[in-house]
């Protein structure tokens, strides 16, 4: 593999770490505080370092392709960040196949985001300091991605955890706002243990972290050798790091939760960018995971079992972002089955086209709660179409995008995904089923959602109505752009099938990764294969306008499954509780660990650390009372007892140099 060094990489972090000094820092200074920052400055500032970013990402890749076949690498080398002993962790930044993609939808995707932010927050007290913060996190995102060693990863995934508490909890002031971020932030360091685990043990078995010695030592059949014993333990101590970064069970009940914070920030956060970390480094390190068929095998499981878990939650659901942020867990379901049946190149085109039509769906549902003046809640919407025009057609694309409607992005990548689970020797049939059923639940409850909000009866209050307004081009602009990449962005991962009878069109995507991932062409026939792609691709299709059909037609006046089937009312309480689990985690969880830490306070730490305290002073106190009372200003006294010591040190002297 060419490499070549270059600076760019390493300005393509520092740019919006500057945006986030200068906002954070000068602005505050100039205006004399973040509530006097207007918006137009301080997102105007931040939207030029990111997309200078953006800039530089593309001329990046660029030069990527430029070396031949997506087979060289950009490499920033700064300095060493750590030396000591063996051990040394050099500062430096590489942008390869893989890393060059997830920063142009980083940079790319995070820029719309910035302009949309600007008409978003234009009223908002403290819209500098969201700023400051969206740009923090771009930065912590893109050190995640280009970082060449994992402590470098880390430092930008735990960098990504810190500003997801921070925007998550913006509107601090509300507690249950505030509760959501801590929350997040919690839920996210139990897996970062699991990741910290796997670090320690890849170090003491590979000798180094940095990602490229890995990948080339685990080109040495000797060494393979030497790792494979060990290689299930490492890999599923990083996957519990990814399953909290990535919202899977268990740790995925942070994320539905952190859409209290404003909608852009769920849009950047838990659709394009940080919730996707996890299958990036399983993606990054697929070389280590296909040492290991248990692991991989739980990554798949997991996978299948949460997009599963998650859609049937979603369908239940009644506030707008919580149904995409349910969305937003089954999708990264998805992503990590295909990584644990070995597509990690299918993972990340569906990464890819996941953060076009999730970013979309989240930024419409944000212009939406804008017009309906802060309103969530799709019961209290309806007939919002000739309202929002511009919002309605944008989110209808996302929608039929992520349903997996031809020929929307989604159709290829998440067909792709569940051809997968049969067509590779790692899948089995038990995946597929599922993934074909979250498939369905897919397209009708995003044909749900969209019903609900935008056809039938008009149910806004009078109030909101009298505000009810298309939002800005600030906000509906990106939407666009977004709705755009969601309609075609599915072309650069043409089905195998299609591909052929086009004139051999390859898998672009695929293609483009092959340097990084392994690439496990799937094959259109073949003894092993249940279901040859051309079914799996009608079916999927026939379910999908189906599924999706239904829910559009059914819930322009209606709001559950039980209004229209009854007896399963009871079903519908415990999907719409979200099979009440944060109350299994507080009963379980909370109220032991509240439980213990009373203990702690009011047992142990009173008796046991206070007693041998107070137990020391007590004793001082006991000794000190009696002798104090030798001490009564009688100097015959004080003279004679002088003496008295005098004598006992001349008898002691003269018995140790005159024994007997």
């Amino acid at each position: 593999m060419q490499v070549i060094e270059s600076n760019i990489p390493l300005l393509i972090i520092l740019l919006p770490l500057l945006g986030f000094l200068i906002n954070g820092a000068i602005m505050p200074i100039f205006y004399r505080g973040f509530a006097k920052t207007p918006a137009n400055v301080a997102g105007g500032i931040a939207t030029f370092f990111i997309a200078s970013s953006f800039i530089l990402a593309v001329k990046a890749f660029l030069q990527v392709h430029e070396m031949g076949e997506s087979s060289g690498a950009v490499l920033s080398y700064a300095f060493d960040w750590f030396n000591y002993g063996n051990l040394v962790i050099p500062f430096s930044l590489r942008i390869d196949a893989l890393s060059s993609l997830m920063t142009l939808i980083i940079t790319g995707v995070g820029s719309l985001i910035h302009i949309y932010s600007i008409g978003y927050m234009h009223h908002d007290h403290a819209v500098g300091r969201f700023f400051s913060y969206l740009n923090l996190f771009c930065f912590a995102m893109l050190l995640l991605v280009l970082g060449d060693s994992l402590v470098i990863l880390f430092f930008g995934w735990e960098g990504v955890g810190l500003c997801s508490y921070l925007l998550i909890g913006f509107w601090y002031s509300d507690t249950e706002k505030a509760n959501a971020g801590v929350k997040a932030f919690i839920t996210n360091r139990v897996g970062d243990l699991g990741f910290l685990v796997g670090m320690f043990l890849l170090y003491s078995v590979f000798g180094t972290l940095t990602i490229s010695e890995i990948v080339a030592l685990l080109g040495n059949p000797d060494f393979i050798a030497k790792v494979t014993p060990v290689a299930t333990l490492i890999c599923l101590a990083l996957f519990v790091g990814a399953t909290g970064k990535s919202a899977q069970l268990p740790l995925y009940v942070w994320l539905p939760d952190a859409m209290a914070g404003p909608t852009p920030v769920s849009a950047l956060i838990h659709a394009a960018t940080m919730v996707t970390a996890g299958v990036y480094m399983v993606a990054r390190l697929n070389p280590l995971f296909e040492l290991s068929a248990t692991a991989l095998s739980v990554v798949a499981n997991v996978g299948a079992v949460t997009a599963l878990f998650a859609g049937t939650i979603a369908v239940a659901q009644t506030d707008i972002k919580k149904v995409l942020a349910y969305s937003t867990v089954s999708q990264l379901g998805y992503m990590f089955l295909a990584c644990g049946v070995g597509a990690y190149n299918t993972a990340i085109f569906h990464l890819m086209t996941h953060a076009f039509f999730k970013a979309l769906l989240f930024l419409g549902s944000g212009s939406v709660i804008h017009a309906c003046s802060g309103e969530q809640d799709m019961r209290k919407m309806g007939g919002l179409k000739k309202y929002l025009p511009h919002t309605y057609i944008t989110m209808l694309i996302g929608s039929l995008a992520i349903s997996g409607i031809p020929i929307f992005s989604g159709f290829f990548s998440k067909d792709e995904i569940i051809y997968s689970t049969i067509a590779l020797p790692a899948g089995f049939s038990h995946l597929f089923i599922i993934g074909v059923i979250t498939a369905i639940l897919t397209a009708f409850y995003t044909a749900r959602m969209m019903s609900m909000t935008f056809l039938g009866e008009e149910r806004l209050s009078h109030h909101a109505k009298d505000h009810l307004h298309e939002s800005p081009w600030s906000m509906v602009g990106p939407l666009y752009v977004l709705a755009f990449l969601a309609a075609v962005g599915g072309l650069l991962g043409i089905p195998h099938l299609l591909g052929m009878n086009l004139g051999h069109i390859p898998h672009l995507i695929s293609h483009w990764l092959s340097p990084i991932i392994a690439v496990k062409h799937l094959p259109l026939v073949g003894e092993h294969l249940p279901l040859h792609e051309g079914v799996v691709m009608f079916g999927s299709i026939v379910f999908a306008v189906g599924s999706f059909t239904i829910g559009w037609r059914t819930f322009k006046n209606k709001f559950f499954i039980s209004d229209i089937v009854k007896g399963i009312a009871g079903v519908q309480q415990v999907l719409a509780n979200k099979y009440y689990v944060d109350e299994i985690y507080d009963a379980v969880v909370i109220t032991s660990l509240k439980g213990i830490s009373s203990w702690a306070a009011n047992v142990f730490d009173k008796v046991v650390i206070d007693g041998a305290v107070n137990g020391v002073a007590v004793v001082s106190r006991f000794f000190a009372d009696k002798i104090r009372v030798i001490q009564n200003g009688d100097l015959q006294a004080y003279a004679l007892v002088m003496l008295f010591g005098v004598f006992i040190v001349v008898v002691t002297v003269y018995g140790i140099l005159n024994p007997l």
